[in-house]
């Protein structure tokens, strides 16, 4: 997953920010709202955490700017503006979910989890996959009844193939989830990822499509 964290609190957006990317996921870190917005227009990310008060603008103007245009991408908003007025205009401006600030990064975790599956389309935490069984809200997995131990870039290219069971997903697609801007990546990282998982799930739970990507499911 790829995710765009928008904070200009240096302590809480480094600490939202290893948060999310200590669970294997690619994140962006901007704390202004021009930069979060030519990083929106160059990446299809996955979730944004908004902050609503920015050095340079209204973290709820943005928000109604993506909607505006057509954008799906889920937001949940970190604020430390706590009336009910404010959580309801958040809302009404097209966020998915409200933090108040101080929150607890576990929290924080649920949240997301909760958002991504809802815009997944299966809301529902408990998957099974051939003989895989699949708690994506505890990041637990059984293969034919053994419970089996993923890293945190495993788990996270494993929900990006889960998130379209049956669907082809590009190796690109994959490798835009897991790294930041910046970040160097190596040609053959999402090789690497999948076969570490058919060592530990079974050599049939991904299909290679050849020269397209990969797929679980049938």
């Amino acid at each position: 997953m790829r995710v765009l964290v928008i904070e200009d609190d240096e302590v809480l957006g480094e600490a939202v920010r290893d948060h999310v990317a200590a669970s294997g996921h690619g994140v962006d870190w901007m704390k202004r709202v021009e930069a979060a917005r030519e990083a929106l227009a160059t990446v299809p990310y996955d979730l944004v955490l908004l902050d609503l008060n920015l050095p340079d603008g209204r973290g709820l103007d943005l928000l109604r700017e993506l909607r505006s245009g057509g954008s799906k991408v889920p937001v949940i908003v970190l604020t430390a503006m706590d009336q009910i007025a404010s959580r309801i205009e958040g809302l009404n401006s097209g966020a998915d979910d409200y933090l108040v600030k101080p929150f607890d990064l576990s929290e924080l975790s649920a949240r997301v989890a909760a958002v991504v599956r809802r815009y997944g389309g299966n809301p529902n935490p408990l998957l099974r996959v051939g003989d895989l069984d699949i708690d994506l809200a505890r990041r637990f997995i059984t293969a034919a009844g053994r419970p089996v131990d993923l890293t945190a870039r495993e788990w996270a290219v494993l929900e990006r193939l889960l998130r379209r069971p049956n669907a082809i997903i590009a190796k690109a697609e994959i490798e835009d989830s897991l790294y930041e801007f910046g970040a160097e990546i190596e040609s053959n990282a999402v090789e690497v990822y999948v076969s570490r998982l058919r060592k530990k799930l079974g050599r049939d739970a991904i299909k290679t499509i050849r020269g397209v990507g990969y797929k679980v499911g049938q």
